[in-house]
């Protein structure tokens, strides 16, 4: 598992505007929800391929980016969220404890 930050908007432009399927994590560093979601996440990365990317969004540094992510995907911002999206479309949106490696398999297999 590989994360990769999002650090501009121009980031989620290209992933909306790509027919490929991205997973984003929106993460709060002050809530420790958030931090327990994200450790989960690292705890199961065995059960996805190695170089699986996952897209990190540090919430607090960068707000307007998920405000972008809300917009473009109709979704309502949550903290911890996990989405995955193709092009225009939100597969899968998850939030808090919900979040679970398990689900992203069925979307990069």
């Amino acid at each position: 598992m590989i994360w990769k930050d999002i650090k501009s908007i121009d980031t989620i432009q290209d992933i909306y505007a790509s027919n490929d399927t991205y997973i984003l994590f929106k993460h709060s560093t002050r809530c420790p929800v958030s931090s327990m979601a994200k450790r989960n996440l690292e705890h199961d990365k065995n059960l996805i391929p190695e170089e699986t990317v996952i897209y990190y969004l540090d919430l607090i540094a960068h707000r307007d980016i998920s405000n972008a992510i809300a917009d473009l995907w109709k979704v309502r911002h949550e903290s911890p969220q996990l989405l995955i999206v193709k092009g225009d479309t939100c597969l899968y949106n998850a939030s808090h404890s919900d979040i679970e490696m398990q689900d992203i398999i069925p979307f990069i297999s």
